[in-house]
């Protein structure tokens, strides 16, 4: 079953009544277990790839390191749209990449990468606590690649760090 529709049935079959916000894929530590285990594949997989091209068209990667102090003082709507402008970012150089990489092995890793990154992107836009009018305004730090494999690197790095402490964050309010 692809992962998008996992997510979103996992979303709409645990959500508390009068909230938005899945209890289950913030309660049950397993579930953010799983989406580790699934970035730590695809990155493996994408680097057992044969002749991954280097992109001829740099991607934009966000930075996603984080200072746990710095971290624990934002709100959870702080954090939610600091890993929502990361993560679209991320998108963006997917296919970016789609573009550029036509072996089968890695075309086929990015477009697992794309249903997964695109699933947490609608997920988060659910999220939202604080009503803002307009778009978002995203311009997370940000560094440029020409290797595929980067990108599954950051992506992995996005899920064990930033999204894993969000959810943990949110368990706190949830899931007494």
């Amino acid at each position: 079953s692809p992962p998008g529709l996992l997510l979103l049935t996992s979303f709409l079959l645990h959500m508390e009544e009068g909230h938005a916000i899945p209890t289950r894929l913030v309660c049950d530590n397993r579930l953010i277990q799983k989406y580790i285990g699934e970035a730590k594949d695809m990155e493996k997989k994408v680097g057992q790839c044969q002749a991954l091209p280097t992109l001829s068209c740099p991607a934009m990667l966000p930075l996603v390191d984080i200072s746990l102090q710095q971290w624990k003082s934002k709100s959870n709507e702080t954090k939610r749209q600091e890993i929502f402008c990361d993560l679209a970012l991320l998108v963006g150089a997917v296919v970016e990449a789609q573009g550029q990489v036509t072996q089968e092995c890695g075309a086929g890793q990015l477009s697992q990468l794309y249903r997964h990154a695109n699933s947490f992107l609608g997920l988060l836009q659910t999220f939202s606590w604080e009503a803002r009018p307009g778009e978002l305004g995203c311009s997370p730090r940000s560094i440029e690649q020409t290797h595929v494999t980067s990108i599954f690197l950051t992506y992995r790095q996005l899920v064990q760090g930033k999204l894993r402490f969000f959810f943990h964050d949110l368990a706190k309010d949830l899931c007494k």
